[in-house]
């Protein structure tokens, strides 16, 4: 069966380039001899695309295929997976099938495994752009907790800007001046998990910038690593070590703050009456830990079923792009106080 690789290959250009001319993108600028190259290549090889070029449809029980990516280890934070059963209980009230679930890392995602696919949700910061390269519908993408480059695709975000300004306001009106931030790296990976960017990451910037205007900013007490419990119990025993304990710690996820509260507890630390700590995510075991862990809810369910609603609206035959910020909520527990 001939593939887009094989076309590029043969007209020598890109895959993405041929997926864009014979999707009639007009915003891609190649010559008219290339253009005229690649039809004549594709009737050569009789290249017959698995489903129609337009997403539109008048039939309105026409089933679509669709690709879920992902690129973060659920075991590891659950807010991935509490995206991901958000976008598997919406599909069948738009006629949405997945057809496949891929690992960025873990599968290998080619332009053949994503074949025949209609759209895809692409859950985490994986590089739109590379993914472009192998993916023959490149507009019927919905990227989710990532804001790319790209401008061309539908976008799913949570709120972390306002959250993380709530958070901070929240805490200086309890008389805490002193407050550090722990996360984790922002990093954008390629569909190989073989080639990766850094990029900043939103509480970190908006942390930094808030306590920049208060005049309150030390670089010493943001410190970032890996995302995860072991991370958050490295971070904060160096902060311990150093003798740099704040009387409020802002922690990036729910699990990052497991590990934070452990180290914590081990240098009978006490929360909230000595350090008070705020996290994000409100994932399902922040309520039990010792002490209920303050956090930022983070609706993960209702960012996946907006990206099926988005998908489906694209493969109908929208063209113009969305960007759909999902608000956040502040849930108060006993693990943030009033300075003492």
């Amino acid at each position: 069966m001939t593939t887009i690789k094989d076309i590029a290959d043969q007209a020598n250009v890109s895959t993405a380039t041929v997926s864009r001319i014979l999707n009639n993108d007009p915003t891609l600028s190649v010559s008219d001899d290339t253009r005229k190259r690649v039809i004549e290549i594709v009737n050569e090889l009789n290249y017959k695309p698995l489903r129609k070029k337009s997403g539109k449809t008048d039939k309105p029980n026409e089933n679509f295929n669709i690709g879920v990516i992902m690129l973060n280890d659920e075991t590891i934070d659950p807010y991935f997976q509490s995206i991901r059963l958000g976008v598997e209980s919406t599909c069948n009230q738009y006629s949405l099938t997945i057809a496949t679930t891929m690992m960025v890392g873990k599968s290998t995602i080619t332009a053949e495994s994503l074949s025949g696919l209609d759209g895809l949700i692409v859950l985490g910061d994986v590089d739109i752009g590379d993914l472009k390269e192998i993916y023959y519908e490149n507009n019927h993408i919905v990227a989710v907790d990532y804001l790319p480059q790209d401008s061309h695709v539908d976008v799913v975000i949570s709120d972390f800007e306002g959250a993380t300004q709530k958070v901070l306001n929240h805490l200086l009106e309890l008389g805490h001046t002193d407050i550090a931030y722990l996360g984790g790296r922002g990093m954008v990976f390629g569909v190989s998990r073989q080639k990766s960017k850094e990029k900043e990451d939103t509480r970190k910037m908006t942390f930094e910038k808030v306590m920049k205007e208060k005049g309150l900013y030390n670089p010493d007490k943001v410190l970032i690593d890996e995302w995860g419990p072991t991370s958050g119990y490295t971070l904060t025993k160096q902060l311990i070590e150093n003798a740099q304990l704040p009387s409020a710690i802002v922690v990036g996820s729910d699990p990052m703050a497991l590990g934070v509260l452990r180290a914590l507890h081990e240098a009978n630390v006490k929360v909230p009456e000595e350090v008070s700590v705020f996290s994000f995510d409100d994932i399902e075991a922040a309520a039990f830990m010792n002490p209920p862990l303050s956090t930022v809810k983070v609706y993960g369910d209702e960012m996946g079923k907006t990206a099926v609603k988005l998908l489906f609206d694209r493969l109908k035959g929208r063209t113009i792009p969305l960007k759909v910020t999902i608000p956040t909520e502040l849930v108060l527990r006993d693990s943030v106080s009033v300075k003492k």
